[in-house]
């Protein structure tokens, strides 16, 4: 009996190898020993990142007396929820069967075949704010499964059939312009006009109804969908949520102001908010939005890439603690930036809203609370900011995540490859290459399909999310760069999912058919988290393929995908991402670019605003098959022209960039 997590890769997992408990990694070991001991399992789930993680495992899991009776009592089993998103997706399902709001540390009570019957998150190591201390919990199952084990066995069972109606097919008819309208408006009523985003404290970024959002502007030229994303952007931009010295976005605010976050830094939010931002800045240049998608690739760069051996792709987080003290990095006291700034303080305070008292909890998270200044003005404050920055550097630097994460890459190279043609960045551009060949070449199986998880060596299967995200990326570098590779590798990618996620009506399961330690019915969804929904992605993936290829074969699948998961119609606000993709199937054009020298056409397609807009590039159109819709395309009198195409009919050449912009435009 000993703690098994040092042979573990995840940073998560390795920040609990030296706890006095006998972790055991999610697996068949475990599961064994449950049942050779007649024991429940003690299921912990948390990440790397995660504040109130750190603030469990000091409290509890680093108690000598605490681990003595979860040892006695349980097989305690850690899990990384960003290394398998798959059980951790199962076990927060099932909590949320059980009445109680989700979060994480997620704390999970299991049978030995690891079916879910009791659970929390947090637990306190003492009584308070109306929870039972974590032991009177631990005494309480275990008295529960020595005497009460029909019961379990029944509750076993009823969130178990539970979360097969979850999983089960829910296909319908095709999804109409009134089933988005009606998601639109449901996000409407409840978007915080005064602060930005959804609701009030906590407050999440949300993306992707956000993203839905700036869909619906395009389809509907609902002017209300575009201003609630452009306050959502300029909420966080402004907010303690956004570093203002460093770049990148904190996973969420506390508040209904976006002043204080839980300082993690997630790759996921900042790739989803790097896309929104260029896509507004597209659409109306705005100097706010470019300049904190100019930092947030520069904190992308600078802190988060992560070495493969085919490349470096980016890593997953930064921690949100120093030293065990929450934000300790990125919040300051009145008085150091008086001694750093001298007679620029003054001006930096007022700003920065930097108050002697702090603003939260004693210290000052800083958040921009004066309109923009003269460009004098705004250069003074950017050299103090490059001054509070280099003396930050010289502080002990939260922890980092690095383990690489397919879907998150995926995320974030379609977000760079977007952003490099909006803002013309080239590197940004070949960054999201080279992370995509990374990704591509070291997260693989045996059997050579895409893998989940790397740090070192592979260390979960891939899923659903990996390959859709993925699909995407390839596509967007495709739209972005004109590599054919590009659409080749996004139709393997896309093929392959339907053979090892395919669910046989054109929807996906999570898992691969190959899966073989997932408890439980084998889950499904469309439902949008933090993360975009694989389902979504996939029907996507699948609309953007058969529009630039012109295959019908993709077209039919697209359509299977969305109708897949449209028979519960009250149920679709829940995916955004899916009614994106089912509007970008009725609305999307294409607008191919043939000719050597398309460039300033090209570049206009591909930085188009509009998510239902693509491009591709052709020389002379016999460069592509007759299925193609850049097929027989030609330049006009030797000069390069643009075609707008839609539902497989292409509009009359335009040779003027003017006149392109226009069309991309036009309703």
């Amino acid at each position: 009996m000993t703690n098994l997590l040092a042979r573990e890769t995840s940073p998560y997992l390795l920040q609990h190898a030296d706890n006095p408990v006998h972790w055991r990694p999610w697996g068949p070991a475990a599961l064994e020993e449950a049942r050779r001991r007649d024991r429940p399992l003690l299921v912990s789930i948390g990440y790397a990142a995660c504040h109130w993680c750190h603030v469990m495992a000091h409290e509890s899991f680093e108690d000598a007396e605490t681990a003595a009776l979860m040892n006695d009592l349980f097989v305690c089993v850690k899990i990384d929820r960003e290394e398998r998103p798959d059980i951790d997706h199962i076990y927060m399902s099932a909590l949320h069967a059980m009445g109680e709001q989700g979060g994480w540390p997620l704390t999970m009570f299991a049978t030995p075949d690891g079916a879910p019957f009791w659970g929390g998150t947090y637990f306190p190591p003492a009584a308070r704010w109306g929870k039972p201390s974590f032991k009177q919990v631990c005494h309480a199952i275990d008295h529960a499964w020595r005497t009460q084990r029909e019961q379990i066995g029944r509750n076993a069972e009823a969130v178990g059939a539970h979360l097969a109606e979850l999983s089960a097919s829910q296909a319908g008819a095709a999804i109409e312009a009134s089933d988005l309208a009606r998601a639109a408006h449901a996000f409407s009523r409840i978007v915080d006009r005064d602060h930005g985003g959804i609701g009030g404290a906590p407050k999440f970024p949300n993306m992707p109804i956000f993203r839905f959002l700036w869909n619906e502007y395009f389809r509907a030229r609902d002017v209300d969908a575009r201003e609630a994303v452009r306050g959502l952007l300029a909420a966080m931009s402004e907010g303690g949520v956004y570093d203002h010295l460093g770049g990148g976005y904190a996973r969420y605010s506390v508040d209904a102001e976006w002043l204080a976050p839980h300082f993690e830094k997630m790759l996921y939010d900042n790739a989803q908010a790097l896309e929104l931002l260029a896509r507004a800045h597209a659409d109306a240049p705005t100097p706010l939005f470019a300049a904190r998608a100019r930092e947030t690739v520069d904190w992308l760069m600078r802190e988060m890439r992560a070495q493969t051996p085919a490349g470096r792709a980016f890593a997953a987080a930064q921690d949100a603690d120093q030293d065990g003290e929450e934000g300790l990095f990125y919040t300051w006291r009145a008085e150091e930036i008086d001694a750093a700034l001298g007679p620029e303080a003054a001006l930096f305070k007022d700003a920065y809203d930097v108050r002697p008292g702090g603003n939260w909890e004693g210290r000052t998270v800083l958040r921009r609370v004066t309109p923009p200044g003269d460009a004098a003005t705004e250069a003074r404050l950017a050299a103090a900011r490059a001054k509070l920055f280099a003396l930050r550097e010289g502080r002990p630097k939260p922890a980092r995540d690095d383990k690489v994460l397919a879907d998150w890459n995926g995320l974030t190279i379609a977000a760079l490859a977007k952003a490099a043609c909006v803002f013309d960045e080239p590197d940004w551009l070949a960054a999201a290459r080279e992370a995509f060949d990374a990704v591509d070449a070291t997260l693989k199986d045996q059997a050579g399909d895409l893998a989940h998880a790397w740090r070192g060596r592979v260390s979960a299967a891939g899923q659903l999310d990996d390959c859709a995200a993925m699909t995407l990326a390839a596509l967007a570098l495709f739209e972005a760069g004109g590599e054919r590779r590009f659409l080749d590798r996004a139709a393997e990618l896309a093929r392959r999912a339907e053979d090892l996620f395919g669910a046989g009506d054109g929807g996906f399961y999570l898992v691969s058919r190959d899966a073989t330690d997932t408890p439980g019915a084998r889950p499904r969804h469309a439902r949008d988290n933090a993360t975009p929904a694989g389902a979504g992605q996939m029907a996507q993936a699948l609309t953007l393929l058969w529009r630039l290829t012109g295959e019908d074969g993709w077209r039919i699948a697209a359509e299977r995908a969305l109708a897949a998961f449209s028979g519960a119609r009250d149920q679709l606000p829940m995916s955004p991402t899916l009614l994106t993709a089912a509007d970008n199937m009725a609305r999307g054009r294409l607008v191919v670019i043939a000719g050597d020298d398309g460039e300033r056409l090209a570049r206009i397609a591909r930085a188009a605003a509009d998510p239902a807009i693509s491009a591709m590039v052709t020389r002379d159109g016999a460069d592509w098959p007759a299925a193609s819709p850049a097929h027989g395309r030609t330049p006009v009198a030797g000069a390069a022209a643009a075609y707008v195409c839609e539902n497989g009919v292409c509009g009359l050449p335009i040779v003027s960039p003017d006149e392109l912009q226009r069309e991309i435009r036009r309703a």
